[in-house]
């Protein structure tokens, strides 16, 4: 009778390619949230409770921050030159409504000057705002 014990094997389970997979995917999703919408400057918008995602299918994002700093479509411009660069936009597509980004500091006089170029283009112009929680 053989009564030694009989070497059983070793059972494990490698993890280090693991640690890779999820370093990649965490990555990917920072890269991702980053660059939803990478038309937007990063600004603090207003709230309200009654705010709706844009319908328009072809928009000009422009944005006046908190130093009021003006951007169309992320390009940095001023105030003189924002009716020029709108007016190249609308020369290429007639149908093109301006979404417009103000942060929460800027005075509404500044607001309404974008609302004065774009009545003078005969533009629509939606004020994008924070849903509030």
């Amino acid at each position: 009778m053989n009564l030694r014990k009989r070497k059983r094997g070793h059972v494990e389970v490698h993890t280090s390619a693991l640690n890779d997979i999820m370093f990649f995917l965490l990555l990917f999703f920072l890269l991702a949230s980053a660059v939803v919408n990478p038309q937007v400057v990063k600004l603090l918008l207003p709230r309200s409770e009654t705010g709706q995602q844009s319908t328009a299918k072809k928009s000009i994002v422009v944005s006046i921050d908190e130093n009021l700093n003006y951007f169309v479509d992320k390009q940095p411009t001023t105030l003189d030159l924002l009716q020029s660069k709108i007016e190249a936009y609308q020369s290429a597509d007639t149908d093109i409504t301006i979404v417009l980004y103000v942060s929460r500091g800027v005075s509404i006089e500044n607001t309404m000057q974008v609302f004065d170029v774009a009545n003078k283009l005969k533009m629509k112009v939606v004020l994008a705002v924070e849903q509030k929680k």
